[in-house]
């Protein structure tokens, strides 16, 4: 299995304007972090996790050929407002894209995209088979997926692990229960927004906390805003077996 790091950033902390913060001005490619997605390729199956602001620019980044499928954490725009390009590759397969996603996300689908779902579609608008999940595991093409509900402030948001790898952006808080299926994970991916404490996110030293008690053998941290600190800098001062995720990191599991 492959995943990708698509977006490894956030919109929280940044700027609508140009800034002249020393995270924003660095020519460290690492700095540079689009909105927060990952791809993941097995040998039959391709899916991704959210469809940010930046997914058209992402995908075409990538060369992406294929994506059967799209599972979403939560209804947050900077996780579902590139979703209207999942046209593209409805265009190339012929066919629907299945979509993963709570209620709450499928409200927000169908409030900020409602012409997917009217009776009368428009030719060319995105096509989709929405899938409704819990949290109870589901399969994506012949990949497991289970879900970790999180809280992100009192907002209930979906992690995932496939196999080895387990993904949870957008929380600062975990349950015991849910840290079980953390567990035994080889790679975990958790979000770090920035070094100082958020109401609803985890700083970089409760993730590295949190990280410990999991236990993973590789922990990557993500969703990061400027505030977190030059790349190098900060990365230089992680724990051994942890560090942060950059766009179009590449780990294979």
């Amino acid at each position: 299995m492959k995943i990708t790091f698509l977006g490894t950033g956030t919109s929280q902390g940044v700027p609508i304007i140009a800034c002249n913060c020393i995270v924003c001005q660095s020519t460290d490619s690492n700095d540079k972090r689009l909105r927060c997605s990952v791809l993941i390729e097995a040998e039959n199956t391709t899916f991704v996790i959210d469809t940010g602001p930046d997914f058209r620019y992402q995908m075409l980044r990538e060369g992406t050929a294929k994506v059967d499928a799209v599972v979403f954490t939560h209804e947050h725009k900077d996780h579902i407002a590139g979703f209207d390009d999942i046209r593209g590759f409805n265009w190339k397969t012929k066919k629907p894209m299945e979509v993963y996603a709570t209620p709450n996300v499928e409200i927000a689908l169908k409030r900020d995209f409602h012409y997917a779902f009217g009776e009368k579609r428009y030719p060319g608008v995105p096509s989709l088979n929405l899938h409704v999940i819990k949290n109870r595991p589901f399969t994506v093409g012949d990949l497991d997926v289970i879900p970790i509900e999180v809280l992100h402030y009192k907002l209930p948001v979906f992690g995932y692990r496939v196999g080895d790898f387990s993904y949870v952006t957008d929380v600062n808080f975990i349950s015991n229960e849910e840290k079980q299926k953390l567990k035994g994970s080889k790679v975990l991916v958790i979000s770090a927004l920035k070094q100082s404490e958020h109401i609803s996110h985890y700083s970089l030293e409760q993730a590295i906390s949190v990280a410990k008690e999991i236990g993973a053998e590789q922990t990557y941290f993500t969703h990061m805003s400027h505030q977190m600190g030059l790349h190098a800098e900060v990365d230089a001062q992680l724990p051994e077996g942890m560090n942060l995720a950059y766009d179009r990191l590449v780990v294979e599991l």
